[in-house]
């Protein structure tokens, strides 16, 4: 890339002579050597899970979250540089609260995901600025059911039943599919144990330094809000994964 690129990836509002924009390119890299991300579709409402690499030990454990509350009925979770993540959801925040404002009802998850497509590619399009460094999957119940998005450097956006971003994305999605998802899939109680079985099998497949797991959603048990999953389901989630992977190991 670096011979091909020479020249034509000073700018991200420059084409190359075969049609690539290498800055947006740049940005994919970014996401993908981030902690992974999955976002999963159940029949009664969402939940995104997180692997968050800890850099040192010296960190409070449950600080610098991944994952946000957009509003009450929609969180978003990013993979790549965190500050990018933050400002988005930032963002997120000001349009879930701008369309509350005018309309006087919770924004669509799809109405959400569009605008935050349309305000990422903008930032593709001047030699002022730089793409975003993040893949986002956007996650909500609104009128229409459980909605997920996942959202690209790009502006591209894709609706999905399951989907996984950051480092060890292929193995996640290959996990995935092997799950009943989607309106008649699983519930979200249930889906928990799986998120933390995929998110520990892909961190053992990277060899990654140390891990917290993060998981929200938002389901008859949260009462219809996005929040974060209590603590103690999530160890108890997680030790049950560090066991089925040991196990599996073992055979």
């Amino acid at each position: 890339m670096a011979s091909q690129g020479t020249g034509y990836d000073l700018s991200s509002s420059t084409y190359s002579p075969d049609g690539r924009i290498f800055q947006i390119e740049y940005a994919q890299k970014a996401t993908e050597n981030a902690g992974t991300v999955i976002g999963l579709k159940c029949s009664d409402g969402i939940l995104l899970a997180v692997e968050k690499l800890v850099q040192t030990k010296l960190l409070v454990p449950g600080s610098n979250k991944r994952i946000f509350t957009i509003d009450h009925h929609a969180g978003v979770a990013s993979a790549g540089l965190i500050a990018d993540g933050k400002h988005l959801a930032g963002r997120a925040r000001s349009e879930a609260l701008n369309f509350r404002d005018t309309y006087r009802y919770p924004t669509p998850i799809k109405a959400l995901s569009d605008r935050l497509a349309l305000y990422v590619q903008a930032y593709t399009l001047y030699s002022s600025v730089r793409p975003f460094g993040i893949a986002s999957i956007i996650g909500g119940v609104d009128a229409d059911g459980p909605q997920l998005y996942m959202l690209e450097p790009s502006g591209v956006y894709w609706g999905y039943n399951g989907c996984a971003i950051g480092k060890g994305r292929q193995l996640a999605k290959t996990e995935i599919e092997k799950l009943s998802l989607g309106k008649d899939g699983m519930k979200v109680a249930d889906a928990v144990q799986h998120a933390a079985n995929i998110i520990y099998k892909c961190h053992d497949d990277a060899k990654d330094k140390d891990f917290e797991l993060e998981i929200s959603w938002i389901c008859p048990e949260s009462g219809g809000k996005h929040q974060t999953v209590p603590a103690e389901i999530v160890a108890e989630a997680g030790r049950k994964a560090k066991e089925a992977l040991d196990d599996e190991m073992e055979d």
